[in-house]
Parts: C-alpha cells; sequence; structure tokens
C-alpha cells in the first residue's frame, strides 16, 4: 500500500495511465489479472493508485497492452519504483494546514520534464530569491509566524534546487506588472529581475515578458502551471494556487483550454531576446533611480 495507508500523487498517476493503455488495448480487468497472477479487485485498486504496483507488474501489464515506447515504459516503471519513497518536503517542520496537498504539488513537480508557468502577479516560485519570497511571504495574512514564514523560503529554495538538478523544460511568461511593480526595497527588486537574466540565459529556461498593453491576453486565464511528462508536449497536470491551498486539475478536457491559453500569451508577448533586454533595463532603471534619491 502507497505510504501513509492512501493513494500517493505518484501511484495515482501510475493507475490512471495502466489504465487507459488498458482500455486503448481493448482489454478488460480479467486479462490483465491473468497477465500478472492476481484477483481482479487489486487490479482495481491498481489502476486506482489504492495500492502500489511492482515494477515487474508494471513490465507484464505493458507488454500485454503491447506499449513498446522504451521513454514511456522507462517513467512508468519510475513510478512503480518511486510511489513509496519519502518526499524530500517532510523534513521541513513548518505549519502547514493542507500539507498533503502541497506534497501532491511538489511530488508533480519534481517528476515533470516540461514545466509551463503563467504568472500576472509575482514572479514565478522556482525564479524567485530567498529575499523576493520572504517578502511575499510576510505580506500573506495567512502566515503569522516568523519560523513559518522561514521555512517557507527554505521550501522554495529546495524546489529551485530540485529544479535545477532536473534539468527539466521551463517555459514561463509574466505579465509586466509582476516585474515593475513596487517592491519592498530597491535591492530586492534589482537582485529578482538579475536573478531573473541569469537564469534564463540557461538552456532549459524561456522567459517571456507580456507586455502592459496586452490586457486581452492578460485576462485570458488566472495564474497557471502546466506539468507535462517524458516526451509528452501536451499537459498531464494543471495547477492553480489559492491563498492556502493548491488546485490540482487532471481532466483532459480542461487541460486543452489551458495549453490553448498558455499559447496565446507565448504569442502576444515579446520574444525571448526582447524579454531579456525589457528585464535589463529595468533594473538598470531602478539602480538609476536609487542613486538619484
Amino acid at each position: 500500500m502507497p505510504a501513509g495507508g492512501k493513494p500517493t500523487v505518484r501511484s495515482r498517476r501510475l493507475g490512471a495511465t495502466l489504465r487507459r493503455l488498458r482500455l486503448a488495448a481493448r482489454l478488460d480487468q480479467e486479462h490483465a489479472a491473468e497477465a500478472v497472477a492476481c484477483s481482479t479487485a487489486k487490479i482495481s485498486r491498481m489502476e486506482s493508485g489504492a495500492v502500489a504496483a511492482r515494477v515487474g507488474d508494471v513490465r507484464m501489464l505493458l507488454d500485454l497492452y503491447g506499449v513498446e515506447d522504451v521513454d514511456m515504459r522507462r517513467r512508468l516503471e519510475a513510478l512503480a519504483r518511486n510511489s513509496n519513497k519519502r518526499g524530500w518536503w517532510l523534513n521541513f517542520q513548518f505549519q502547514q494546514p493542507n500539507l498533503d496537498r502541497l506534497g501532491d504539488y511538489l511530488s508533480l513537480e519534481a517528476d515533470a520534464t516540461y514545466i509551463r508557468s503563467w504568472q500576472p502577479v509575482f514572479i514565478p516560485g522556482l525564479l524567485q530569491t530567498p529575499e523576493y519570497t520572504k517578502a511575499l511571504t510576510d505580506a500573506n495574512p495567512e502566515v503569522l509566524a516568523e519560523s513559518a514564514a522561514d521555512e517557507i523560503v527554505k521550501v522554495r529554495q529546495e524546489r529551485r534546487r530540485v529544479f535545477e538538478e532536473s534539468g527539466a523544460r521551463f517555459a514561463a511568461v509574466v505579465w509586466e506588472p509582476a516585474l515593475t511593480g513596487p517592491m519592498p526595497s530597491p535591492q530586492v527588486h534589482r537582485e529578482a529581475l538579475g536573478h531573473l537574466m541569469k537564469v534564463a540565459a540557461q538552456p532549459n529556461v524561456t522567459i517571456q515578458v507580456l507586455p502592459h498593453g496586452e490586457w486581452a491576453a492578460a485576462r485570458v486565464a488566472p495564474a497557471f502551471v502546466a506539468l507535462s511528462y517524458a516526451n509528452e508536449a501536451s499537459p498531464e497536470v494543471i495547477v492553480q494556487d489559492t491563498m492556502v491551498n493548491s488546485v490540482i486539475l487532471e481532466d483532459h478536457e480542461d487541460m486543452a483550454g489551458y495549453l490553448h491559453a498558455f499559447e496565446a500569451l507565448r504569442s502576444a508577448a515579446l520574444t525571448p531576446d526582447q524579454s531579456i533586454a525589457f528585464i535589463r533595463k529595468t533594473m538598470n532603471g531602478i539602480a538609476v533611480e536609487n542613486e538619484e534619491a
């Protein structure tokens, strides 16, 4: 059984994919049960994520379903192997009322190979400096204790480290006001923009600025993150943040609209090179204003 006695996000993803592959092969659960010498009840629990599928069982099922794609097989075997793996975020002690939901998101993020982010108000979380994150946390009325704020900053920076080590692709569209609007201090502002320029120079990262005047494009969707896996271009998960939680969408019809919205945002935004030039100009303008003051 998955850790904690309930489905994990990895076991649910694996189970949902196995079910989809079985149906595509036009086989029922009895065929699957016969292939791995188990009961149909176990196949049902495996497909719901209630029990962790063993790597050997996954291999036999993929053979039965005629799956030959090497990357897909490797990815699904990794999900089976890591379904009970302890999340790094459990090493942090901060008080989080929705820790299970946060863990689901961090697990999804850690496994992703392509992350797309639309942010009209803030710099994307994976691109934030510690000082910028701390400023946002201090302004959040839900975070009352200083120790809790410090832990949130540490978690955000650990997320950044995990992402950088993963080599995942990252594409972000950020609305201009999120970059030019007031921040707690000129130093925090300059460092935040300087870090964006540094990250944007990495080959796996693309940052585009949506000009302030593109208000129609900016309203195609609220902030969201789209997560894709393996070589799949289409997202498997859409995540939207609320003040106290993350909403995870997995319905493919819903996700199609978000993918269309992201492409519309990219088309309306400055090119990556233009965006870097804009960020540099904005950062230099902050330095001049500070010196003149």
